[in-house]
């Protein structure tokens, strides 16, 4: 029933022509084999004996030879004296050959009557003597004798073909039989597996019940709901009551509604045997007997909870992706506005002499706006706009940092244990994203004990050998490890907690992104995420990380170094933005550094100085400007003043995003401060800081 189609018939039919074949045999005539070097002989022999057979003449025992190489023969009529080979010695060849060796010879002998060579005759093969001249009497009687002996072993030979035939053919069909008898079982398994392995289950329901219970079902109902077929129709009403509130006047009114159209499909959620919430596609159709009346309802019930889950992630995804795109479009004119004022922080530093309390609210002010730029920063982070800057990191000052940031966001249920030996190694990686990651632990940590209780925050130099951690290479390490006492991870969502948007946490208190973000961070650095955890015992996660490599210490500025630069040599500068308040406090910077400053609003505006005027030792840029956008002011005006080395600042969160800008082009991030610009002043000017 179920092997490929035409199977059988093909072998039934190949059968039944073999069948026919044999039972219709060509008729074929006897072949007589006449040697003799006398042609008169041969005409005679062969005139005599033509109604009995098909006569084949030879002339000597050679030809006689090559004949009996095409074909069967019923016998062969061998002349004793022909020149050449004579007849005995042909007679012996055939004898000796195993195709020809049963076929009768008739010596033909005109002299040599004598016992001495007929017993040779005999010697060599002969069943028989016939003396010259023939007797056509005797002749014809010998060799009909031997032509009917002949006919019948054939006619045996053929009823023995038929019956071996036909046994063959019934060997065949009772294999055939048997293996499409097993292709069906086979199917039938795969079928019985292949239901007992989906989220489904088939069921039959009588059509006038009143109570939820199927009289057939077929599928693995335990493994989707948690109970037994036996439990469920022990209580009838137990599907209506599990059903989940908000969606059981729906499904009786389904239900209801069923008897009347013939059909239902209906979602609705079900509470299992653990308690949890199941998303069922219950859909039934109306069977009929062949007067019409209704006998039964088949259908089937589906968890399609994977499906309203992946739902549910998209919707997260592209909420998250909307975060994304708005935080990178705040950030460009909040980068504006902490530029202008830490710009001009600078400035008023610089030029007035500062009471001390007026000192100590100018720094409070500039620190403010730094940590400004650094929420900016994280929320770039957070939406994954911000590329990656590696450096060495030094774990004290990061905890420092991330003390500072938690100490009021984590609540005083929470206590801190921090192992950081003065031994352990920097780490080279992005400290924004580091400080992010242990962020993201340490907050999954408190949420694992709302009790309270203590986080432990450790570090440990570490050497790895070849293959001695999975995904990472050898050589040296730093093992950042958060542990907490808390509720654990269950096994079966160990491996789970690091896919995007995945979450244990209830609805609206995780986003599923925190420990994957983890993961892709310690990816990037060249390092490794795991986790260890049990269930009502806590949690270990590790973050693996290269050490940085070795530096000669450079001796930091001092504040008054950091407001305070000169150059060898003062620059003429070409100056371009459209935010007024930027402008106006990056040209006094420059103009404090000693240099002579051009000031444009626009880039038209800008590329009429040029036009008028090349005399420029540098360009400086705003990216994003109406009209005519920095990268488009920059190839015009290379165009004009070739040569001229230019700097794009920019309040856009990734500088690799800018596609567009000219070759050789530096890219300075707003808000930046005093010392970071004449840095990248030094850099593409091909000047240098004049030390006091």
């Amino acid at each position: 029933m179920n092997g490929p189609v035409g199977e059988i018939p093909v072998v039934l039919r190949a059968a039944e022509e073999e069948e026919q074949a044999i039972a219709d045999p060509e008729t074929e005539r006897a072949r007589v084999l006449l040697v003799d070097d006398d042609e008169r002989n041969l005409l005679a022999v062969a005139t005599v004996l033509e109604d009995l057979g098909e006569v084949v003449l030879a002339r000597s025992g050679e030809e006689a030879l090559r004949h009996l190489l095409k074909g069967e023969f019923a016998v062969i009529l061998l002349d004793v004296y022909m020149p050449g080979m004579d007849g005995y010695e042909t007679a012996q060849i055939i004898r000796s050959r195993d195709q020809t060796k049963g076929i009768p010879i008739v010596f033909l002998s005109a002299v040599n009557k004598e016992a001495e060579h007929l017993l040779r005759g005999y010697s060599m093969g002969a069943v028989d003597y016939v003396f010259k001249p023939v007797d056509p009497v005797i002749l014809r009687s010998k060799v009909a004798v031997f032509v009917e002996l002949f006919e019948k072993s054939k006619e045996v030979e053929h009823k023995a073909r038929h019956e071996q035939a036909l046994l063959d053919a019934n060997l065949r069909a009772n294999a055939e039989r048997l293996r499409v008898e097993q292709e069906l079982r086979r199917a039938e398994q795969r079928q019985a597996v292949v239901i007992q392995s989906l989220p489904m289950v088939l069921y039959l329901e009588p059509y006038d019940s009143k109570r939820r219970v199927p009289n057939y079902i077929t599928g693995d109902i335990e493994a989707i709901t948690g109970f037994t077929y036996d439990q469920l129709a022990s209580d009838p009403q137990m599907w209506i009551d599990r059903l989940h509130p908000d969606d059981r006047i729906k499904v009786i009114a389904g239900l209801e509604a069923r008897s009347k159209s013939g059909k239902m499909s209906l979602e609705y959620r079900w509470q299992c045997a653990d308690g949890t919430f199941k998303h069922f596609l219950d859909q039934a159709v109306l069977l009929k007997d062949p007067q019409g009346h209704p006998i039964e309802f088949a259908g089937t019930i589906t968890d399609v909870s994977d499906q309203r889950s992946l739902e549910s992630q998209l919707v997260q995804a592209q909420k998250m992706d909307a975060i994304g795109k708005l935080t990178g479009g705040i950030a460009h004119d909040f980068n504006n506005l902490l530029a202008a004022v830490i710009g001009g922080l600078s400035v008023i530093e610089r030029r007035t002499q500062l009471e001390p309390e007026q000192q100590r609210v100018l720094d409070m002010t500039r620190r403010a706006a730094e940590q400004g730029s650094e929420l900016v920063r994280r929320l770039l982070a957070f939406a994954r706009r911000q590329r990656l800057e590696p450096h060495p990191v030094d774990l004290q000052s990061l905890r420092e940092a991330i003390v500072d940031l938690l100490t009021h966001t984590l609540g005083g249920l929470m206590n801190f244990e921090w192992r950081i030996a003065d031994n352990v190694w920097r780490v080279f990686a992005d400290q924004a994203q580091l400080e992010l990651a242990l962020m993201n632990l340490i907050i999954n940590a408190r949420d694992a004990m709302p009790a309270g209780g203590t986080v432990t925050i450790s570090a440990e130099n570490r050497k790895l050998g070849d293959d001695e951690l999975p995904g990472i290479a050898a050589g040296d390490y730093v093992r950042l490890a958060v542990d907490d006492s808390g509720t654990g991870i269950p096994r079966e969502h160990l491996e789970k907690v690091m896919e995007p948007f995945f979450t244990t946490k209830e609805v609206g208190k995780g986003s599923g992104l925190g420990l994957s973000m983890v993961y892709g961070f310690a990816k990037q650095s060249n390092g490794a995420f795991r986790l260890d955890s049990e269930p009502d015992k806590g949690t270990t996660a590790e973050l693996w990380l290269p050490r940085a490599p070795e530096q000669k210490k450079k001796q930091k500025p001092t504040a008054g170094e950091e407001l305070r630069p000169t150059f060898s040599r003062a620059l003429r500068i070409l100056l371009v933005d459209d935010h007024e308040e930027v402008r106006s406090t990056t040209a006094a910077m420059l103009c404090d550094f000693g240099h002579e400053v051009v000031e444009a609003a626009t880039g038209a505006e800008a590329l009429l100085a040029l036009k008028a005027d090349c005399k420029y030792d540098l360009m400086i840029t705003d990216y994003a400007m109406p009209h005519v956008s920095g990268a488009e002011f920059l190839r015009e005006a290379r165009t004009l003043c070739p040569g001229v080395p230019a700097l794009m600042i920019t309040g856009y969160a990734d500088a690799d995003a800018i596609s567009d800008r000219p070759e050789a082009v530096e890219v300075l991030l707003k808000p930046f401060t005093p010392h970071k610009l004449e840095q990248a002043i030094a850099r593409i000017a091909d000047t240098e800081i004049a030390a006091e």
